[in-house]
């Protein structure tokens, strides 16, 4: 769920038909109303505005910033519904990137980025957030966080880490949502540096099991469709509970060749799905889950 300041009706993206970016108080209506579908929980991914990024995100760390007013909002309006939110600084920076560059600014700066992560999970935790999720692919990232959250008796708080998040060319409608892509002046942005290359299966395995190691209550893997020959083989390697993303890009592919007549949209929409859960998924995020979850409707939502 993307949510953003202001108020009026929710707006279209362009490159995800039936997605939007909402307002808060339309976000918790919705909310309700997904909730009330069986719809389990969401992750919110806040919209920034422009004036308010920079190139260390700090707005990451403003006690009253968006996304945690979104979670005080819907823990007080729809307490059952859980609440996943996003710890990365693409959403805030002014660059784009996930975390704080180098003085050279030439990668992100590991360490640096960390130290930020494990405030903004403390902040997220004693909101009301229900999960934690690092996707930001650094290194360490998920020990700091536990050791933050327990030294601030949030327990509770668990961790939903992205443990082999790819650097893909899936996130372009993504980027567009959340406004990452406008910041860098590209949907393309390039994250080679800290995001798993998607020649490399041992990589992820390896960097998943160090999340679980460092203790991490759920492993994911991003995207799903194109890596599920990782998800198989991790959930071999874990009994840990395996969740994997169906990214934008993977939404909007099947919306694009369905308008255009070339697939059967609600039998591909559900193939994908399926092939996701075959592979050994336990949960899967995914832009389509407000239409498996009413079944009695066999055609795309409308656009508004």
């Amino acid at each position: 769920m993307f949510v953003r300041e202001g108020e009026g009706e929710p707006e279209k993206i362009g490159s995800m038909p039936g997605v939007y970016r909402h307002s808060l108080g339309d976000l918790v209506e919705k909310c309700r109303r997904l909730s009330d579908q069986g719809i389990p929980g969401v992750a919110l991914f806040p919209v920034t505005d422009a004036a308010l990024k920079d190139p260390t995100g700090r707005e990451a760390l403003n006690e009253n910033c968006l996304v945690l007013r979104a979670v005080r909002a819907l823990k007080a309006a729809v307490p059952r519904l859980l609440l996943f939110t996003d710890l990365a600084l693409d959403p805030y920076t002014s660059h784009g990137h996930d975390g704080v560059l180098t003085a050279d600014g030439a990668d992100v700066d590991n360490d640096r980025t960390v130290s930020v992560l494990a405030k903004m999970a403390i902040l997220h935790g004693g909101s009301g957030a229900d999960f934690v999720a690092p996707s930001d692919m650094m290194d360490g990232r998920v020990a700091s966080i536990r050791l933050a959250l327990d030294e601030a008796q949030l327990t509770g708080t668990g961790i939903l880490a992205y443990a082999a998040k790819f650097a893909s060319a899936y996130y372009g409608p993504f980027r567009e949502a959340v406004g990452s892509a406008y910041a860098a002046g590209t949907r393309s942005l390039d994250k080679r540096t800290y995001q798993l290359n998607p020649a490399n299966r041992r990589e992820a395995i390896q960097d998943a099991l160090l999340d679980e190691e460092e203790g991490a209550d759920i492993l994911m893997v991003k995207p799903a469709g194109a890596y599920l020959d990782v998800i198989s083989e991790l959930r071999r390697e874990t009994l840990l509970p395996l969740a994997a993303y169906q990214v934008s890009g993977e939404y909007a592919q099947i919306h694009a060749a369905a308008r255009l007549g070339w697939l059967d949209y609600i039998r591909t929409r559900d193939e994908s799905l399926l092939a996701i859960r075959r592979a050994g998924a336990d949960m899967i995020l995914t832009y389509f889950a407000e239409e498996i979850a009413d079944r009695r409707s066999e055609a795309p939502l409308k656009d508004a």
